[in-house]
């Protein structure tokens, strides 16, 4: 037997219902479910922030468990890319422009 929530009312502008209301339309969701969404990706965002925050203060207070951590972390993911423009599994595979050889127009193809 499934327990039905309770509901309440919230005060919103009629700029921000409408906006709510084209979201929902165009994802074929209820509006209560972009509200939901939304919500759900705030607390995500905040919860990284105090992630990204808290290394930042590691790294800042305590280098010794940051040089642990960067330890870590690459016996588990591997060495840092070489290259911080592109990921890992595509280097060597793609030439940038300025590592072309000038004299060798195959030079910009994929090796």
């Amino acid at each position: 037997m499934a327990v039905k929530q309770k509901a309440t009312t919230i005060r919103v502008s009629v700029k921000t219902r409408d906006r709510i209301a084209a979201l929902a339309r165009k994802a074929g969701e209820p509006m209560t479910a972009i509200i939901d969404q939304a919500i759900r990706e705030l607390e995500k965002k905040h919860r990284w922030q105090h992630v990204a925050d808290q290394m930042e203060r590691t790294r800042k207070e305590d280098p010794r468990a940051w040089a642990d951590y960067l330890a870590e972390s690459e016996l588990v993911q591997g060495p840092p890319s070489s290259s911080l423009r592109i990921a890992p599994e595509w280097e060597g595979l793609i030439t940038f422009p300025e590592e072309r050889d000038e004299g060798d127009p195959r030079r910009d193809l994929a090796r």
